[in-house]
């Protein structure tokens, strides 16, 4: 698919915690302005979908006009707006719905509803920056061919394959329960270590002996995994609950007898587990799919194993690995303008105003198509 020109896209993200508001134009960031409310919800060891809403309802305000002020534009040069429709928090996401609908009708600019999930792999729609990053970008402005991607965060564990980023995307495997990042979450309050999981584990691994605990890697036994010729219900999909209740009952045994639990090596044992299995199944994927680009990304893609094990294994399956810094990991503003911008740029139908959010919304909607979810 060729594209075209290069678009001044505004995009907004409010699927979970993070108020975020992007600006690109083609393919350059302009802006990525974001404010978190993770402070407010640390309190109570987990997101809280009303403090959350309520937190993304004060902040858009500022958001937006930091990012306008960021990128030395007006509203009125805009050439479109996009806005995470989904899956996420339902009343989170129709914050920023909201919002963009407001846009959009005071500007009469058109209006995209795009997908998170898809959202996270356009950030390497993004030019590279000096640092060399690469990009998912050919030479003659098409995708790299055998694209796919792993996405890592508190709300998300998923494998897709990714054809044509603003037409065809496939899941291949998903978490059916726990998200890696919840899994951290409930496994740091399980050793005393505090909130957010993700890096206070990852500083207490560091300390710690990987091989002290041998913890289950779910969904890898062989009826569960099948073979190429005949998958198994969940050959590419993750499960964390096993691996939460295994670390429960190794810390419960040491506190049955009185003895100290050793944070260090339960951590580190964890985080191997969950490294491992994370990226065995990617690699699988990766191999039995023909993806020959990998792009890493969510929260917890800032964890050290994860992206070690990760660059390790891709290496030894000559598969080129590709990790946006971490600002652009994280939920943020700009992966949803840069997949709008793609949107605009391949001359993709905007979504209008006539549409809602959706917390469910399927990985294979890119953008909601003008017709659906009518109001």
């Amino acid at each position: 698919m060729t594209t075209t020109d290069s678009p001044l896209v505004l995009g907004i993200e409010t699927s979970c915690d993070e108020t975020g508001v992007g600006i690109v134009r083609g393919r350059r960031l302009l802006a990525n302005a974001v404010a978190s409310s993770m402070d407010q919800h640390a309190v109570f060891g987990g997101v809280i979908p009303e403090i959350a809403a309520r937190a993304h309802l004060e902040a858009m305000t500022p958001t937006i006009e930091e990012a306008l002020r960021t990128a030395g534009v007006r509203l009125q040069d805009l050439d479109a707006i996009a806005v995470t429709a989904g899956p996420g928090l339902a009343g989170a996401l129709m914050v920023g719905v909201s919002a963009a609908k407001a846009l959009a009708l005071a500007t009469g600019k058109p209006l995209y509803a795009v997908n998170h999930l898809v959202a996270h792999v356009s950030v390497g729609l993004l030019d590279p920056d000096d640092d060399g990053a690469p990009s998912l970008i050919a030479e003659d402005g098409s995708l790299v061919p055998g694209l796919g991607a792993l996405l890592v965060s508190g709300g998300h564990t998923e494998i897709l394959a990714v054809r044509e980023i603003a037409e065809d995307v496939e899941m291949l495997g998903s978490t059916i329960d726990d998200a890696a990042g919840e899994a951290y979450d409930k496994v740091a309050r399980l050793l005393g270590l505090g909130y957010p999981g993700g890096p206070v584990i990852d500083r207490a691994a560091a300390e710690g002996d990987p091989k002290a605990f041998r913890f289950p890697r779910g969904l890898a036994a062989g009826k569960y995994m099948g073979s190429a010729e005949a998958p198994g219900p969940h050959r590419y999909d993750f499960s964390f609950s096993g691996l939460k209740t295994a670390v429960a009952r190794v810390v419960e045994a040491f506190e049955a007898e009185d003895q100290e639990v050793p944070v260090a090596d339960v951590a580190a044992s964890f985080q191997e587990s969950v490294a491992d299995v994370i990226t065995s199944k990617a690699m699988l994927a990766a191999r039995e799919h023909g993806l020959s680009t990998l792009l890493l990304g969510g929260g917890v893609a800032a964890n050290s194993r994860l992206r070690a094990l990760a660059a390790q294994r891709c290496t030894e399956n000559g598969i080129r690995l590709v990790v946006p810094p971490l600002s652009l990991c994280t939920d943020n503003g700009a992966m949803v303008a840069a997949l709008g911008s793609r949107l605009v740029s391949v001359g993709a139908q905007p979504t209008g105003l006539e549409f809602t959010a959706d917390p469910g919304l399927p990985v294979a909607t890119v953008s909601m198509p003008a017709a659906a979810l009518q109001a």
